[in-house]
């Protein structure tokens, strides 16, 4: 696990960046997202990626470290050739965290573990203080291994993909007609969630691709958090109110959760307990107790 001297910023909204973009990364960086994600790998061509390592490593070194814990750099996947030279050119700057790609296992997150460990001791960074996102099923291997993250060093978050794993797949598309995804992409969604609830840590919905459709991405930030995500990935800034909004408890159910925690503590010995006309168990005290977790 990271070290929780740094505090992990809110994790709702994540917004990318390209790194070979200062505008772009000045705009995430100035948005309400809760963390602005430069990306050093499908964003950004690959003629481009040592102009966009430097970049990212100049915009880090010239914050301070408050505002480093909410920045954050996707850098290319471990099977390819950029991996140390993105990390030996943001390490520096000491982001607030690192996005893994297409990631295989948990012995990819372990792989990165040992390369950041040696680049935080090189630089004089507190060990273990730079926590991973793992994007977990951009492969059709990775598919099958979204169980294996429990106990992964740094891990905080799990994410999935849709474009990447089409891609693997061979596929046309990720979607039906209607614009929804089809089984096989709702599978990687589900097994992301289970993946991350083993794991126990921030399962993040992926991106909506059309950015202009802020009534669709509502709704499906909604349904998501309903199934248990905490945040999203966005790709522009106008999707980042929508994403805080979907992902941040009412004050009603914040109200409620309370009451429900307060009723088990005023009895404790209580397995169940009588509450507005129906019946509370000891999972509901657990959900709201996870709700409050969000808040407090």
């Amino acid at each position: 696990m990271p070290d929780r001297t740094r505090p992990l910023p809110k994790m709702r909204s994540w917004l990318f960046a390209p790194g070979d973009s200062e505008r772009k990364m000045t705009k995430a960086f100035e948005s309400e997202a809760d963390i602005a994600l430069f990306d050093l790998e499908d964003a950004v061509a690959e003629a481009n990626k040592p102009a966009a390592r430097d970049a990212i490593g100049g915009f880090l070194k010239d914050r301070g470290a408050e505002e480093k814990a909410r920045l954050w750099v996707r850098v290319n996947p471990l099977d390819g050739e950029h991996t140390l030279a993105d990390l030996a050119a943001i390490m520096p700057g000491a982001p607030g965290g690192v996005m893994l790609p297409k990631s295989r296992g948990r012995h990819d997150v372990e792989r990165l573990d040992a390369y950041l460990s040696a680049f935080e001791a090189a630089h004089g960074l507190e060990q273990r203080s730079t926590p991973v996102i793992a994007l977990v099923t951009e492969t059709a291997e990775a598919m099958f291994t979204t169980g294996s993250y429990s106990g992964a060093p740094r891990l905080v978050a799990m994410t999935w993909g849709a474009e990447d794993l089409a891609d693997s797949l061979g596929a046309q598309s990720n979607t039906d007609e209607d614009g929804a995804f089809t089984h096989t992409f709702e599978l990687a969604r589900s097994l992301c969630l289970l993946g991350a609830a083993s794991a126990e840590v921030a399962p993040i919905e992926t991106i909506q691709g059309d950015f202009r459709d802020l009534e669709g991405l509502e709704a499906r930030a909604k349904r998501v958090r309903r199934q248990g995500y905490r945040g999203m990935l966005a790709i522009h800034p106008a999707q980042v109110p929508v994403i805080n909004a979907a992902f941040t408890p009412s004050d009603g159910e914040v109200a409620e959760a309370r009451e429900i925690v307060a009723l088990f503590e005023a009895n404790p010995g209580a397995g169940t307990l009588g509450w507005k006309g129906g019946m509370l168990d000891r999972p509901h005290l657990s959900r709201a107790r996870q709700l409050l977790a969000q808040v407090d």
